[in-house]
C-alpha cells in the first residue's frame, strides 16, 4: 500500500504542477483509486469519505478521457462521436458574454485613459522568434506542422515577444501601447483555477528609454486602478526585481548558467512547498544542499520598504553591483507609488521570480487575497493564481532586432481569464440575472395584422438611436410578447393597437413595475428617453440595496 500510495502522491503532483503525463500514468491512478473506494466499501467507512473518493475517481476518469482527446482518439457514447471543446476551451454563453464585455470595457478604458494606444499581430508567428524566449516554458509552445512551405510557424505563446518584433521590425523608439487578443498554450490546463491552452491576454506596455522606474510605477498604478475597478475583493500586489535576485543567486553560489533555471524553480514557491522546489534544485538542477538552503535564508523574506535598508547591511549581497542598482532602483519605485497612492497595496518579496527568460528589473505580480489556490482544497475550489503581472524586459528588442538597437521596455498583463472565473463565481452567488441584450425598447402589438405598424415603429425608433426590436411573427400573442421582455430584463414595452393607432397615442409599459402610461405619438421620442431614465435610476438604487447586503 506504501508503493501505492507514494505513486498516487507523484502522479497526482505531476498534474498539480502541470506537467504532462501519460495514458498509462492516468490509467495507473484509476485503478489504484478504484482499488482504495472498494476497499472503503469493504470496510464500511463513513458515507462521507466513500463519496469523496468516488468523486475523485470520476475526475480521474474525465481526466484520462480529456487526454485521450487531446492526443487525437476519438471518443464515442452510444456509437456517436462525441461533441465537445477541444480541452483547455471552452464556449462562452451570452450571460458568460457579458461579463467579458464589461471586464474588457473597464481594462480598455483604463489602458485609454493612461494615453496608450493599440495594435494588432498575428496569432501565428515564425517559430525561430518564439524559440528561447521563455526559458522551460517554451516547451508549452504550440507549432505547427509543416504544410510544405519554407516558414516554420508557431502559435503565439504571448503578446510581449510580437510586441518586441513589431517595435524592432516597425523601428520604432517609443511607444505606449494597449493590446487584447488571444494567446496559445500546450499547457495542462485546470480551468477551475483560468488555466488554459486558449485565453485573452491584455497587455499594456511602455516602450522608451525614460527616467528611471517612471514608467515602471505606471504600470503598476494601472494594475491597481483596474483591480479596484473590477471589485474582485482584497489583494495585494508583490514586487521584486531580476537584478536582484541574480545577486542573492551569485553570493549563494549558484553558476551563472543555472540563474534562469533556479529562477523558475523559485518562481514555484507560490504554489509549491519548499521542500519540493529544494529537491528540484539539488536533484533535478545540480545545485547542493548548501546552496539551497542559502537561497532559502533569502527568498523566504518579504515586507515593505523598510526590507530594503535590511538588505543594505547585508555586507556580502552589498558586494554585487546588481545588488546595490536593484535596491536603489526599488527605493525610487516605492517612493513614487507612495505618490500615487497605492504603497498599501504592495509587498517586496524576494521569492517573486516570474519564470520567462526575458525579464531584467523589476517583476510584480497581483494575487486576489479570497481566491489565492490551496493544495490541500483540491481542485473543487474557485481559486486563481496571480490575476496580474509584469515587469521590464530591456533586452528583447536588442535580441530580435537584425539592428542590434537597443529599446528598453516595461509591460503590465492583466489575466482575464482569471478574473471572469471570479465574475462568474460572484454572479452565481449573488444569484444576479445578467441582461444578455441590450434591447431597451419593445415594440409589441395586442391585435392580428399589425406587423407592418410594428415594422414602421421599429424603424422610427432605430433612427432615433433606440435599441429596439419585436416579435419576428406575423401575429404573435401578447401574453408572449410581455413574457419575453420581462425574461430578458427589456426596460420599456411600446404597445400598440387598432385604438392606439386612431387617436394617435401609444402606451408604454414600465416591465418592471408593470404600470402603463399612454403618451402621445407625436411626444414617443422624448418620453422615452424620460422613461428609460427613470428606469434605469430605480433599477440602479436596486442594485446598489442588494451589493450592501
Amino acid at each position: 500500500m506504501t508503493t501505492n500510495s507514494n505513486t498516487t502522491t507523484n502522479l497526482e503532483s505531476a498534474i498539480s504542477t502541470g506537467l504532462l503525463i501519460t495514458d498509462n500514468d492516468l490509467n495507473d491512478l484509476i485503478k489504484i483509486q478504484g482499488d482504495l473506494v472498494r476497499k472503503l466499501k469493504a470496510e464500511k467507512a463513513p458515507s462521507e469519505q466513500i463519496t469523496e473518493a468516488i468523486n475523485k475517481l470520476v475526475s480521474l476518469k474525465k481526466e484520462l478521457s480529456d487526454h485521450q482527446a487531446i492526443n487525437g482518439e476519438e471518443q464515442t457514447t452510444g456509437g456517436e462521436k462525441l461533441l465537445k471543446t477541444p480541452r483547455g476551451t471552452r464556449d462562452y454563453h451570452p450571460g458568460q458574454m457579458k461579463i467579458r464585455e464589461q471586464v474588457f470595457q473597464i481594462i480598455t478604458d483604463c489602458f485609454k485613459r493612461h494615453g496608450a494606444e493599440t495594435i494588432d499581430t498575428p496569432v501565428i508567428e515564425l517559430t525561430s522568434l518564439l524559440t528561447e524566449k521563455y526559458g522551460e516554458d517554451s516547451k508549452l509552445i504550440y507549432e505547427l506542422k509543416d504544410q510544405g512551405g519554407a516558414e516554420q510557424l508557431a502559435l503565439r505563446y504571448d503578446l510581449t515577444v510580437p510586441f518586441a518584433r513589431y517595435i524592432a521590425e516597425n523601428r520604432i523608439a517609443t511607444m505606449k501601447r494597449y493590446h487584447i487578443g488571444k494567446v496559445y498554450r500546450r499547457d495542462n490546463p485546470k480551468m477551475t483555477r483560468g488555466r488554459y491552452r486558449e485565453f485573452y491576454q491584455c497587455d499594456f506596455d511602455i516602450a522608451g528609454d525614460f527616467d528611471l522606474m517612471v514608467p515602471d510605477a505606471e504600470c503598476i498604478k494601472i494594475v491597481v486602478e483596474i483591480l479596484d475597478k473590477l471589485d474582485l475583493g482584497q489583494y495585494k500586489i508583490y514586487i521584486n526585481h531580476r537584478k536582484l535576485l541574480d545577486a542573492i543567486f551569485a553570493v549563494c553560489g549558484v553558476p551563472d548558467s543555472h540563474f534562469r533555471p533556479i529562477s523558475s524553480s523559485v518562481d514555484k514557491l507560490d504554489k509549491t512547498p519548499w521542500h519540493v522546489v529544494r529537491n528540484e534544485m539539488i536533484n533535478e538542477k545540480g545545485l547542493s544542499p548548501e546552496v539551497a538552503d542559502k537561497i532559502w535564508s533569502y527568498v523566504q523574506m518579504h515586507g515593505n520598504a523598510d526590507l530594503i535598508d535590511k538588505l543594505r547591511t547585508d555586507v556580502q549581497l552589498m558586494t554585487q553591483k546588481s545588488a546595490r542598482e536593484a535596491l536603489d532602483g526599488l527605493e525610487i519605485l516605492f517612493r513614487y507609488l507612495t505618490l500615487y497612492g497605492v504603497m498599501d497595496k504592495i509587498t517586496f518579496d524576494l521569492k517573486l521570480a516570474r519564470g520567462l527568460d526575458y525579464y531584467t528589473g523589476v517583476i510584480f505580480e497581483a494575487v486576489l487575497t479570497k481566491y489565492q489556490y490551496d493544495p490541500q482544497l483540491g481542485d473543487d475550489q474557485v481559486a486563481v493564481g496571480s490575476v496580474a503581472g509584469g515587469g521590464r524586459y530591456d533586452e528583447l528588442v536588442h535580441k530580435i532586432d537584425p539592428r542590434q538597437r537597443r529599446v528598453p521596455c516595461i509591460g503590465a498583463s492583466i489575466g482575464v481569464e482569471r478574473i471572469f472565473a471570479i465574475k462568474e463565481h460572484q454572479m452565481t452567488e449573488s444569484k444576479i440575472q445578467t441582461k444578455t441584450i441590450e434591447t431597451e425598447v419593445y415594440v409589441a402589438s395586442a391585435q392580428k395584422n399589425l406587423i407592418e405598424e410594428r415594422m414602421k415603429l421599429c424603424s422610427y425608433l432605430w433612427a432615433n438611436d433606440f435599441k429596439a426590436e419585436m416579435a419576428l411573427k406575423r401575429n404573435p400573442k401578447m401574453l408572449d410578447q410581455l413574457q419575453y421582455c420581462e425574461k430578458n430584463q427589456i426596460e420599456l414595452c411600446v404597445i400598440i393597437g387598432s385604438g392606439e393607432l386612431e387617436a394617435g397615442i401609444v402606451k408604454i409599459r414600465d416591465v418592471g413595475t408593470r404600470e402603463e402610461f399612454e403618451i402621445p405619438r407625436a411626444q414617443l421620442v422624448e418620453q422615452l428617453r424620460v422613461y428609460l431614465t427613470k428606469v434605469r435610476q430605480r433599477i440602479q438604487e436596486s442594485s446598489s440595496k442588494t451589493n450592501n447586503n
